[in-house]
């Protein structure tokens, strides 16, 4: 019933005029730094959407000929990177590149986008608006200061009309971070073209958007540090928009901005970057930073976000960062545009795994992930298998689907555990009960001076295991560590950029060294770890212990 309220909301909003000023009574900065290697890309033809690349092209040209351009219909791409491109988030991309072939080619994209675009299911979803709102006033002496007035009234209309959309249809429908960029747009539409009905119906509803996008640890719904680090981003802007303004906000957004910032802190490896968790690939440090600055960052990070589910071991240098949590809970996605609505859109059937860095160089790994692809290598990097975990009968602990998760771990239990600063950590979830009548039982313990990591993995079932259900654990590398078996296959030896050597035992399996990719920034090849348990095996216990020969201690 709600989402019907808010269907004829919209629609009815839709039957009433909209007034369209002759520029935005303000203009608005956007504050993070785009890739200039992208723009040409995108001037070159080519869109690149979280590692994906498809064709974006305006139509209607004397080059090209008449007709619509490339990448607005639903055979163009993946959900995802036309959601991106209907989005215009790219601008940001064709102004680091800043040449006046990237403003040239970012208003022929425009122009095609009114004519051939706009009218797609998917440019209408509220998530999608919202970010296009957003992109164009963040954006609007780039693309359309110096642009002809009919480009410009084109533009200022639509955004008119979306705006108008966006805030009858508010509290967005969205159960995941896409419902903070409408929220955001609303707020930015109001102030740009000077509605004071928009702005006062957003900062009513801004508290409760608030309290259902982030935990009382300052984690992000969606329990990833992508979506993590993009929620603070839309926090600092809506703080701005309204500071620019002289619009006093609610208190709740300082507090939540605050917290949320601790919990940026807490997905930083040593390098600067976030764990691959749910959806994430490596986002440049310096973003991070930036982000922090912009944030008023203050303090270390915490050592566990207990709402959202994740643990912190450190001993020294070395860094254990844990998935303790139950995923997000699932929801129907939108009928019309496919979209998922639900917090699990980015999930990952990952409960367990773990990452280790040791100073700035990071040994374990979980393979990262590429939303925006085509469904069969977007859930092979969404697989248990795609984990540093345990995966039984070479099943995932959840079943993947194309808007979400449907059978999950529904009960993750923690017990934690500190004396003379060594870590002990002892985690089970309930994913293959459904399938097997199923436990997974990881315990983790760091030593003080953070040289050995131990762990023991166990699967439970009545009776015992059987078998007839074959288990392995995996961890994969990073792919800056070289690697190799011993000789007698007991161990296997691996090196770190830095010189660090380090070594991986384990009892009550059959140790391997095979082939794995790293998806990250890009995807690259790497190795990883199998432990392949014994028939009769009731725990596989490992060991990953620093390794330094006599006198040749590495810098560093």
């Amino acid at each position: 019933m709600p989402d019907l309220i808010r269907g004829a909301k919209r629609w009815l909003a839709g039957l009433k005029p909209v007034r369209v000023p002759e520029a935005p009574s303000r203009s608005f900065k956007d504050l993070w730094p785009g890739d200039a290697a992208r723009g040409a890309r995108l001037v070159a033809g080519e869109l690149e959407v979280l590692g994906s690349s498809r064709p974006l092209e305006p139509g209607a040209s004397e080059q090209m000929g008449p007709g619509p351009g490339i990448g607005w219909a639903p055979s163009d791409g993946p959900l995802l990177w036309r959601a991106a491109a209907h989005g215009f988030g790219w601008l940001r991309d064709l102004r680091a590149l800043g040449t006046d072939a990237a403003r040239v080619r970012g208003r022929d994209l425009a122009h095609d986008w009114l004519e051939n675009g706009a009218g797609q299911d998917l440019a209408q979803a509220p998530e999608v608006a919202g970010a296009r709102i957003s992109a164009w006033l963040g954006h609007w002496d780039f693309l359309a200061a110096t642009a002809d007035d009919g480009f410009r009234k084109a533009l200022l209309t639509r955004l008119a009309h979306d705006g108008r959309a966006v805030v009858a249809g508010l509290p967005a429908e969205a159960s995941h971070r896409g419902a903070l960029v409408v929220m955001k747009a609303s707020i930015a539409a109001a102030v740009a073209l000077e509605e004071e009905g928009w702005l006062n119906r957003a900062l009513r509803l801004l508290p409760g958007e608030l309290e259902r996008q982030f935990f009382a640890d300052g984690g992000h719904v969606e329990r990833s540090p992508a979506q993590h680090l993009l929620a603070v981003q839309d926090l600092i802007e809506i703080r701005n928009l309204l500071h620019g303004a002289e619009i006093a906000a609610p208190t709740q957004l300082a507090m939540v901005l605050e917290r949320a910032c601790q919990a940026l802190r807490f997905w930083r490896h040593q390098d600067g970057g976030l764990a691959l968790f749910n959806g994430t690939r490596e986002e440049p440090a310096a973003l991070v930073d930036l982000v922090l600055h912009h944030g008023q960052a203050r303090g270390r990070a915490p050592m566990l976000l207990q709402d959202t589910g994740f643990h912190r071991m450190q001993g020294s240098r070395t860094l254990v960062i844990v998935d303790c949590g139950a995923p997000p809970a699932g929801r129907a996605p939108d009928l019309t545009t496919g979209l998922p609505r639900a917090g699990d859109r980015f999930a990952h059937a990952g409960t367990l795994s773990f990452e280790l860095s040791v100073g700035r160089d990071r040994l374990i790994v979980n393979c990262g992930a590429a939303p925006a692809a085509e469904p069969v290598w977007r859930d092979a990097l969404r697989a248990t298998a795609a984990h540093s975990t345990l995966t039984l009968a070479d099943t995932n602990s959840a079943e993947l689907k194309d808007e979400g998760l449907g059978r999950r771990p529904e009960r993750v239990a923690v017990d934690r555990q500190e004396q003379d600063h060594a870590h002990w950590l002892e985690v089970t979830h309930d994913g293959w009960r459904r399938p097997f009548n199923a436990i997974h039982r990881r315990t983790l313990y760091l030593a003080e001076g953070g040289d050995d990591l131990r762990g023991e993995d166990v699967v439970e079932l009545p009776g015992g295991v059987t078998e007839t259900l074959s288990w392995v654990v995996r961890f994969h590398l990073h792919p800056g560590v070289s690697a190799s078996l011993v000789e007698d296959e007991s161990a296997v030896l691996m090196r770190l950029p830095s010189g660090h050597g380090w070594q991986l035992r384990a009892r009550g399996a059959r140790i391997t060294l095979e082939e794995s990719v790293y998806a990250a920034a890009e995807t690259r090849r790497t190795q990883q770890v199998v432990l392949h348990a014994e028939p009769d095996a009731e725990a596989v216990r490992w060991a990953i212990s620093r390794v330094v020969p006599p006198g040749a201690e590495p810098k560093g």
